[in-house]
This record gives structure tokens, C-alpha cells and sequence, in this order.
């Protein structure tokens, strides 16, 4: 099973995991650093994820992926919330964090670059769009490689 179907598995088949327990299922990755495979849940809430938050959906995850035996390779499992500069995948995602600072990576140049920051003003249809000084700039969800808000201190 390849690295990406790895990763929409494991979302399906947690997301009720968190979504009974009253979080939001934030991400999944499945990545290879030095010997070691990493499958990492990120989840977040409202009111912020503590460690006893992060135990109870890693034993239930856990449990659920030692029963499906669907991932061939050992890997470590991470269960964590995802930091202040949280990951932007999802429509929602775009909506929720109208008005913040974002970074945004494209898969091919958009306007002669791939790098993207300035303040998320929304969705519109397919495409977000991102303010940088008095530039709006439009960018489809289709080209976004990765997005994440920043925190400026």
C-alpha cells in the first residue's frame, strides 16, 4: 500500500476516534526519518489538547490499527495537537482562519513563485485567497502543497 493511501486509511478510520471524543481530526502523515517510520494524528479542540487528550486517542487509534494490520513497514505513532502554527488542509480549514497569518507552499510556480505569506482573506470557490502588503493573490486549493499559519512575535 502506497504512502498516500496509507494516509487517507488511517484518516477514515480514525476520524470517529476524534470525532467521538469531541476533537478535530487536524492531519495525518506518514514519513520516513532516518531509519524510522512515523505515522503522526494531529487533533486539536477548541479549548486546546492535553496529554491525557493525546493518550486516550493514541490507545484507541492504536488499537484499531494493530486490529486493521493494513501498514507494512514497523512505525512509531505520534498523537499530538498540532502547535500554534497549525497546518491549513481542508476547505474549513481556509475558512476558519480568515483574517490570520498564513505561509503557503505551491506544487508549480503561481506568478513566478511557490512561497506565499500574508493574511488569509477566505475562500472563494476553489481558490484562497492571501493578502501580501496590498496584493491580492489568488491561489487554487489544487496547487497548495502545504499551508500553515505563522505566529509573529
Amino acid at each position: 500500500m502506497g504512502k498516500p493511501n496509507i494516509v487517507s486509511r488511517v484518516e477514515e478510520l480514525v476520524l470517529p476516534i476524534v470525532e467521538d471524543a469531541d476533537f478535530e481530526l487536524v492531519d495525518v502523515q506518514y514519513v520516513k526519518e532516518g531509519p524510522n517510520w512515523y505515522l503522526r494524528i494531529f487533533i486539536d479542540h477548541p479549548k486546546g489538547i492535553d496529554l491525557d487528550d493525546c493518550e486516550y486517542v493514541s490507545r484507541k487509534v492504536e488499537a484499531l490499527l494493530d486490529e486493521k494490520d493494513f501498514i507494512q513497514e514497523s512505525y512509531i505513532l505520534e498523537v499530538s495537537s498540532p502547535g500554534i502554527e497549525r497546518p491549513l488542509r481542508y476547505e474549513k480549514d481556509f475558512i476558519r482562519f480568515a483574517g490570520e497569518l498564513i505561509v503557503v507552499n505551491t506544487y508549480k510556480p503561481i506568478n513566478g513563485r511557490k512561497t506565499f505569506k500574508g493574511l488569509l482573506q477566505g475562500l472563494d470557490g476553489k481558490d484562497i485567497i492571501v493578502k501580501e502588503d496590498s496584493e491580492e493573490i489568488r491561489l487554487p486549493l489544487s496547487d497548495i502543497s502545504h499551508a500553515h499559519l505563522v505566529v509573529e512575535f
